[in-house]
């Protein structure tokens, strides 16, 4: 015996219709209520939005069956493994995203159940793409499953340092900012995944200073020379690297960071006009500050102190015959040293009575003294870093000039050759900081210093 009650209308207490039965529409519940299906019950007649419904407390780790109107998560760092679709019927829908990055380590694959086809292929498909996800919905038996989503973006949090300013370019995990002129390195997001990562790497080069005026002169100081390499951003450093003496750090905050990047110094007075080399531009970042390359001293028997070579980064060489000295580095001192001393010239002795420049000092060498035998000093030699990726040798030091006799070699890292007689010398490099050649007669002129570079290199992914 079967029992049936019928009403048009069922109400709470309050008044509210709870089913309502009026011109074939009928109200379940009203607003602001849940209606609730028992467990295990199952609903059929209110179609679908297109969505599933994602399965947040079963995250896949191993090869399952999907099931219509659900979406997964697949963690593939353990190893690849198999996503198989349930028969389908028109309208089925099914999704999968990548749990922990890893398809393109460890693909997912798709697999169709029995004949019925992917994209109108009776095969599997293979998602090998980090981060991606997709949805599936069963159109006919012609094409079978269709994708009507694909996600191959990455959209996650970044826990890193994020910040703007010089040229950006990549290298790995980790982002490089080279200045090449003054700018402004601004900080918009510090790293909150490890403190260490916001002690940043970098180089501080200044400018080289000028050779000297006159005959013979002293090849210009490269400009100092400062690094340090953060644990947290693999490269081979130079041997400067002063990262072991907390001073040299720098640990960034959200803030902007004006750098200055030193100017070459400039080339001494022509002809008679005897004076030492102009000593190069500071370069500065945060709290770190490279001093510009002295001056080489000038030549044609020049007394002391205009013939001397001028202190700075690295020194200037001495100037000319006469017995000067050459400037002396790491002016002002910093450890480790930023640069090493400008060589002397030729003693007023010497025998034949020839004007010899100093070498101007380089980042890891002093330069050489003017030699009796008519050459002017080399430079000394800059260092060697691969903060930007790629290995670079910047702070070498001018050669210096001879009034006679064969041209000096500037340092390796940008320093400029010295002339020798009626040679031409050459002028230090842009943005190595490397020092001017000086000046073999006073119709050969001497050269201007390299200008300087600022580059920091921090984690960033």
């Amino acid at each position: 015996m079967t029992s049936t009650i019928k009403v048009d209308n069922i109400q709470d207490q309050d008044g509210n219709n709870i089913i309502n039965e009026n011109s074939n529409t009928i109200t379940i519940g009203a607003s602001g209520d849940t209606v609730t299906l028992a467990s295990g019950a199952s609903q059929t007649g209110f179609g679908r939005t297109g969505t599933v419904d994602w399965q947040t407390g079963s995250i896949k780790t191993a090869t399952f069956t999907a099931a219509n109107g659900e979406g997964y998560f697949a963690n593939t760092s353990g190893g690849a493994f198999t996503m198989n679709l349930p028969a389908g019927t028109a309208g089925n829908i099914v999704s999968v995203v990548d749990y922990t990055n890893t398809f393109q380590t460890n693909s997912l694959t798709i697999s169709p159940n029995g004949s019925q086809k992917i994209g109108g292929v009776a095969a599997d498909i293979n998602l090998t793409t980090e981060g991606q996800s997709v949805t599936f919905v069963y159109v006919d038996d012609t094409e079978g499953w269709k994708n009507v989503q694909d996600s191959t973006s990455n959209v996650i949090g970044n826990p890193f340092i994020i910040a703007t300013g010089g040229t950006i370019t990549e290298c790995g995990n980790c982002r490089i900012h080279t200045f090449t002129g003054p700018g402004t390195f601004t900080v918009a997001q510090i790293s909150s995944n490890c403190a260490a990562e916001n002690t940043v790497s970098h180089l501080v080069v200044a400018g080289g200073g000028g050779g000297g005026g006159g005959q013979g002169t002293g090849g210009g100081g490269a400009g100092g020379y400062r690094e340090v390499k953060s644990p947290t951003t693999p490269f081979t450093a130079s041997p400067l690297d002063g990262y072991p003496s907390a001073p040299n750090r720098v640990t960034i905050t959200a803030q902007a960071y004006p750098i200055t990047v030193g100017a070459a110094g400039a080339a001494g007075p022509p002809d008679n006009n005897v004076g030492k080399g102009g000593t190069g531009g500071v370069s500065t970042f945060s709290t770190i500050t490279s001093a510009g390359g002295g001056g080489g001293g000038a030549g044609g028997g020049s007394p002391q102190p205009e013939g001397d070579g001028a202190n700075g980064g690295s020194g200037g060489g001495g100037g000319g015959r006469g017995g000067t000295c050459g400037g002396s580095g790491n002016t002002p001192p910093v450890s480790p040293p930023q640069g090493g001393n400008g060589g002397g010239s030729t003693p007023s002795s010497a025998t034949p009575s020839v004007d010899s420049g100093g070498g101007g000092g380089g980042a890891t060498q002093n330069g050489a003294g003017g030699t009796e035998s008519a050459t002017g000093g080399n430079g000394g030699n800059g260092a060697t870093s691969s903060i930007n990726g790629t290995p670079t040798t910047r702070g070498g030091g001018g050669g210096g000039g001879s009034e006679s006799g064969s041209s000096s070699s500037g340092g390796p890292g940008g320093g400029g050759n010295g002339a020798g007689g009626p040679a031409t010398g050459t002028a230090g490099s842009t943005n190595t900081g490397g020092g001017g050649g000086g000046s073999g007669s006073e119709t050969n002129k001497n050269k201007a210093g390299g200008s300087g570079i600022v580059i920091i290199r921090y984690k960033y992914k």
